[in-house]
């Protein structure tokens, strides 16, 4: 498995009081996120007090390519919300993300203004990563994306002890056949049953991709969530 390379993103010359962490999609990067938002917002993100990481994912064999390498967050059997998770290859990603966190508390950031979340995949990994291992952190967002039925996040809020967990901010096109709305407000379910505070924004006659729409709310709530000092 590869390392991880990442594209950072700052507004100003002001010191960074929060980080936002977004995560691509199966087969995408983090440069190929930022270039999307370039195209839908005209500039990199207007944040001037926070610190934007894209990381890319590491190379692994993706079954759903006949087990082709590919830059992809996890393994899995089909994109399907009936399968098991592939969590072996979930836990080592997890731990490489969990090194660039540390780097920015180690920066001077704190946890709760720290924003974790992705599109697609990178949604799901973003889940995985926030209510698994840092169920401190500012909040976490997830776009056009799911769990699996039986997913570990789930068994894992069984036992949480954290009060509140960090709120969710779910956005997903209502015309998307590659994951279902259907899918994605199921998932939005099951975690508030744990306690999770989330909400889901839906674009009319959007597909699997990501929108302008998606990206203006996405700022109005991370601007709430980690506001500027």
């Amino acid at each position: 498995m590869s390392a991880l390379r990442v594209t950072t993103v700052r507004q100003s010359n002001e010191e960074a009081t929060g980080t936002v962490l977004f995560l691509h999609g199966s087969e995408g990067s983090g440069e190929g996120i930022l270039a999307r938002i370039k195209e839908h917002l005209g500039d990199d993100w207007q944040f001037r007090h926070l610190r934007i990481l894209f990381p890319t994912a590491p190379v692994m064999n993706y079954t759903p390519l006949g087990g082709a390498a590919a830059n992809v967050w996890f393994d899995r059997h089909r994109l399907s919300p009936t399968v098991p998770e592939c969590l072996e290859s979930i836990e080592a990603s997890m731990e490489m993300l969990k090194q660039l966190i540390e780097k920015e508390i180690e920066l001077g950031i704190p946890l709760h203004r720290i924003i974790i979340g992705g599109y697609s995949m990178g949604g799901a990994m973003a889940m995985h990563l926030t209510y698994r291992m840092f169920p401190r952190v500012g909040g976490c967002f997830a776009m056009s994306s799911f769990l699996n039925d039986s997913s570990i996040v789930y068994k894992s809020l069984e036992t949480n002890t954290e009060d509140p967990l960090p709120p969710l901010s779910m956005m997903h096109g209502d015309s998307d056949e590659l994951v279902p709305m259907e899918w994605g407000a199921e998932t939005l379910k099951q975690l508030q049953r744990f306690g999770v505070k989330g909400t889901m924004t839906i674009a009319r006659n959007v597909p699997h991709e990501l929108c302008k729409e998606h990206f203006i709310n996405l700022t109005r709530w991370i601007n709430n969530i980690v506001p500027h000092l």
